[in-house]
């Protein structure tokens, strides 16, 4: 499957806002957003009004990149938010993306960033319910357990994944065991319990026009 292989903190540059798709770089003084936090290119630093078509489509692009999502399958995300009977459609569509495996890996304390915990799921680094997974948008339902597999518990990187994390509060919708490396998905997250600067209503209203 493609996926984007370029610099990740032009991204961030890009949004206007850290995306923190680099794990523990992004608390700290190396960060470049820290740097040069206006968009990159030789227009960068130029200051542009844009247009409401504009500003829902960065929205968009926003969301997509956090993730780490390639455009038809956020697409394919939206539709099946817009389907969903009940609860509204842009909040439906944030519950959907926190539900995908990766970034549950990721919410759990299991990688130290979005990208990071994708790669683990694709390395074959996890159960949910017993059965490896290594696909990271596998959709985790209430009452899935995902775990890290017992030989990758023993592994340097797991182990050091594990250190650096260690005391990163994890959402309520998780019931994580550290000594057990499982995470129980209790529910599916609320709007309220995902920290992210998205304003989900202009993502709607992109792809209503």
């Amino acid at each position: 499957m493609a996926r984007y292989t370029g610099a990740v903190c032009r991204i961030c540059r890009r949004e206007g806002q850290k995306l923190f798709l680099k794990g523990q770089k992004c608390y700290t003084e190396k960060c470049t957003f820290n740097k040069r936090s206006y968009a990159p290119g030789q227009h960068g630093q130029s200051r542009k009004k844009m247009s409401e078509y504009g500003i829902q489509l960065r929205e968009k692009q926003k969301a997509r990149k956090t993730y780490g999502i390639l455009e038809s399958q956020f697409e394919k995300y939206f539709d099946m938010a817009v389907s969903k009977k009940d609860g509204i459609t842009g909040e439906n569509l944030l519950q959907i993306l926190e539900s995908r495996l990766d970034s549950v890996a990721y919410r759990a304390g299991f990688g130290t960033s979005r990208p990071e915990a994708r790669q683990l799921v694709r390395h074959g680094h996890f159960t949910v319910n017993g059965k490896k997974v290594d696909i990271p948008s596998y959709l985790v339902k209430a009452g899935d357990v995902i775990a890290i597999t017992e030989k990758s518990a023993e592994s340097v990187k797991i182990k050091s994944v594990l250190e650096i994390t260690d005391g990163r509060t994890t959402p309520a919708w998780l019931d994580v065991n550290k000594d057990a490396l499982t995470a129980t998905v209790v529910r599916l997250a609320n709007r309220d319990e995902i920290d992210l600067d998205i304003q989900e209503h202009l993502i709607v209203e992109y792809y209503s026009k």
